[in-house]
């Protein structure tokens, strides 16, 4: 009895003393790790990592960037059945434990034994919070402790539905959905709220392993744990035996939803993702900063399909440069075509196909998105044999003259023909489907820029012809030279130092041996035909580069590139000789329309600027654009009058005048005419009368520009090859650039009223003899209306001036040599 006494007594004091020695050494723990553990604070003020959205100004979703898709959401928003699902799978005594739940470390302990897995697992929420927020993923003991502790805090210092709140909004649950509202979106394509109760319990089977039990990778494993889901919802007393045998039952509907981009604009997608990266560094991909832009989401549509239209019609000018490759006919008896033309890459709106069969009428196509179907021969017609910039083969009369079976090209998808009368049942199959049309990449480039010539807001721009096949932003990279779309800069210089639209300067041959230039520089008009003395007005609108060389001679180099920076216009790119009057100098597509827009408004200073206001993830501003005002003689007084927000960004933008608004006004009249009887006809098709602009083209056809204007909207299309080369006799400013100004303009002016600079004080309308430029005689039939600024008007003609014109013997004026 006395052994048995002893043997008590010594195991009870071996028990408390490994208790004890336990307990000091968790205590030791405690007291080691306490420090380091993060505060609770710092949880509930942590910002999810969201990504960067891009939008347009009328809200249109643009670009999303970051590794992360996440949608924060509040737990007021979740269905209960929703919350459910998720207690059921990861925690089902969520509200009754204190951060660690010991019932369920056995439960998950007794299925490992029973089951060799463990379905419903061992951490509770809590402790996960405490994992996805502060601690590594390391497997070790003290990342474990670290985990309970930090578990056991986060329950004193937050309520419950804070942390499930928290635990909804940060689990991964794969496909980069962060977040439950945001894998709500990736998988089923509608948010949280408007899911059914399989699909809510197919969301709350991801966090365990997004990998093995994701619907998308597995569909049989992610149905077998969403329906084991069910079962303890309905044990749990969550849902009833009628809700479970239905959800049960239900099918997988899952399939990915990425992110729903409403608008293309990939280029000021980019612009717009640089400029965040600067402001905010890294943060900007993770912070959820939404960016409004001032792009306008259907110019910007009509930008993209302006200038993919004008490159494509370039490029069936001069001929079909042969298939991408060729597929053997092994190849095309394996069946295994997607695979081959995998290696093809899709750009958009063109896509890899492959010849499979040929007849006289049209060639038999395969492609992944439609299978087999027809290429009719109409939509290859264009398909002449590309020599050089210059020479095409003979005009195809049949498909095989165009192509081979196995030839691999691009080809868009056309529309299938409307029924007349028949239903779409009654119609054959191959009707029914899409026809493709011949198309190839093309390898000339070009840029759209439009502008609110008022503010500067970009209202659309693109930079190429696919952001997928080339980064490089060609609106504001690309230096080229301008050509003959400088000529209105120089034109306005001169009516600020006293020339006016009346000037007579003769166009005629000039050789010019000017040491800067090297050589002997014969300059000559387009077509190597001359007017004789011109009229400035006349000679812009018909581009007579003979006098625009003589105007700049007379009235200096120095002077016009002092005037050039008085307009901000950059010149380190412009040549100190006479062949910046031709446009040699260089000057991006962006700054081409930076100066129309100048002229456009009236002659005020233009900054162009794309993002109009940038919100943090709460809808908070964080910045807005400045309103833009213009002012002549009181910028100053303006801008220190303008108060300042509290925000830290300015209130106003002053936009001071850089050119006379008189010789400005002059400038749009002329510019007018170079649409109304000049190399810029064709954009009569507006049947507007506010509209002006100036067509452009370098030597050897290399570069081809319009740009053109109301008083509201100034746009500027460049049309060139990306290494600067000849693009082929005819390809003039009007012929490459303008259609893809017109297109655009068709869509951008659509409603639009009309919109014409006021005309200011001190103008005069003068009546002139036509082919002198000075005053017209009373009575002259010939006499047409200019105008001038009252300084400038030309003075009476004398007695003795009109009787030698009688004579034949006119004296010309002094601009004339």
């Amino acid at each position: 009895m006395s052994r048995m006494i002893r043997f008590t007594r010594i195991s009870t004091w071996l028990f408390f003393f490994g208790l004890s020695i336990g307990a000091m050494l968790l205590s030791s723990f405690y007291l080691y790790l306490r420090p380091g553990l993060p505060s609770v604070d710092q949880l509930v003020d942590i910002r999810l990592q969201t990504p960067l959205r891009v939008y347009s100004s009328d809200k249109r979703l643009i670009a999303e960037f970051g590794e992360k898709r996440r949608a924060p959401i509040t737990i007021e928003q979740i269905p209960n059945l929703q919350l459910h699902a998720f207690l059921a799978a990861e925690d089902s005594r969520f509200y009754e434990h204190n951060g660690v739940d010991i019932k369920g470390l056995v439960r998950a302990a007794v299925e490992l034994v029973t089951t060799g897995s463990i379905r419903s697992g061992g951490s509770t929420i809590t402790m996960q919070v405490a994992k996805n927020y502060f601690l590594t993923r390391e497997r070790t003991f003290i990342r474990k402790f670290n985990e309970i502790l930090l578990a056991f805090q986060i329950e004193r210092e937050l309520p419950k539905n804070k942390i499930l709140e928290l635990y909804l909004n940060k689990i991964y649950l794969g496909n980069r959905a962060y977040g439950i509202q945001a894998a709500s979106q990736v998988y089923y394509g509608k948010p949280v709220n408007e899911l059914e109760l399989a699909q809510m319990a197919m969301l709350a089977g991801l966090p365990k392993a997004p990998s093995a039990y994701n619907p998308l990778a597995d569909p049989q494993r992610a149905l077998s744990r969403r329906n084991w889901i069910l079962q303890r919802m309905r044990e749990l007393g969550y849902i009833s035996d009628t809700a479970y045998d239905l959800a049960s039952r239900a099918p997988i509907t899952a399939s990915f939803h990425g992110a729903e981009h409403e608008l293309k604009a990939d280029y000021v997608a980019e612009m717009a993702r640089s400029e965040m990266v600067r402001r905010y560094g890294d943060d900007a991909y993770t912070d959820g900063y939404k960016v409004y832009l001032t792009v306008d989401s259907d110019k910007q549509k009509a930008a993209n399909d302006a200038l993919q239209a004008g490159l494509e019609a370039y490029d069936h000018r001069h001929g079909f440069r042969g298939p991408l490759g060729h597929l053997d006919d092994d190849t095309l008896e394996s069946g295994e075509l997607d695979k081959a033309l995998g290696s093809y890459p899709a750009y958009p709106g063109l896509t890899p196909v492959v010849v499979t069969k040929l007849n006289d009428e049209s060639a038999t196509v395969y492609s992944q998105p439609t299978g087999e179907t027809q290429m009719p021969f109409d939509t290859m017609k264009w398909a002449r044999e590309y020599r050089n910039e210059n020479r095409r083969g003979s005009e195809p009369t049949k498909p095989a003259d165009v192509l081979k079976v196995g030839d691999v090209v691009y080809a868009r998808p056309q529309s299938p023909p409307p029924s007349s009368s028949a239903s779409n049942d009654e119609l054959p199959e191959t009707v029914a489907k899409p026809s493709m049309a011949l198309e190839q990449l093309p390898q000339v480039e070009g840029a759209l820029i439009s502008l609110d010539a008022k503010t500067g807001g970009i209202q659309a721009l693109t930079g190429g012809y696919s952001f997928e096949e080339s980064k490089y932003n060609r609106a504001i990279q690309a230096k080229r030279q301008p050509g003959s779309n400088f000529k209105p800069f120089l034109y306005l210089s001169a009516l600020e130092k006293g020339k006016t639209a009346a000037t007579v300067i003769n166009d005629a041959p000039i050789v010019l041996d000017d040491a800067d230039q090297e050589s002997v520089w014969r300059p000559e008009n387009s077509g190597s035909r001359f007017a004789g003395p011109t009229r400035l007005r006349k000679a812009l609108y018909q581009s007579r580069n003979l006098v625009s060389i003589r105007l700049l001679r007379s009235i200096g180099i120095d002077y016009t590139l002092d005037y050039l920076q008085q307009l901000k216009i950059d010149t380190s790119g412009m040549p100190h000789n006479l062949t910046l009057a031709l446009g040699s100098g260089t000057l991006s597509p962006m700054e081409v329309a930076r100066g129309f827009a100048v002229i456009a408004n009236g002659g005020y200073d233009v900054t162009p600027y794309l993002i109009d206001r940038i919100e943090d993830s709460r809808g908070n501003i964080l910045y807005a654009a400045p309103s833009v005002i213009q002012c002549d003689d009181d910028c100053a007084d303006l801008a220190a009058r303008s108060p300042t927000p509290d925000a830290g960004f300015p209130a106003i933008r002053t936009a001071p005048r850089l050119a006379d608004k008189r010789a400005v006004y002059i400038m749009h009249s002329i510019l007018r005419d170079v649409i109304e009887k000049g190399t810029g006809r064709r954009a009569l098709a507006l049947n507007r009368k506010d509209v002006a602009g100036k067509t452009g083209t370098t030597n050897e056809q290399r570069d081809a520009w319009f740009s053109g204007f109301n008083h509201d909207l100034a746009t500027t299309a460049w049309v060139g090859f990306d290494t600067p080369r000849p693009m082929g006799r005819g390809e003039y400013g009007a012929v490459a650039a303008l259609p893809v100004w017109l297109d655009y303009m068709k869509v951008a002016l659509k409603d639009a009223p009309s919109s014409y600079m006021p005309r200011p004080n001190g103008i005069v309308t003068v009546k002139i003899d036509p082919e002198t430029g000075e005053r017209a005689a009373p009575g002259n039939p010939d006499a047409i209306f200019e105008l001038f600024r009252e300084e400038n008007v030309p003075a009476q003609q004398s007695a003795d001036t009109i009787r030698n014109q009688d004579n034949g013997d006119a004296v010309m004026p002094q601009e004339l040599f």
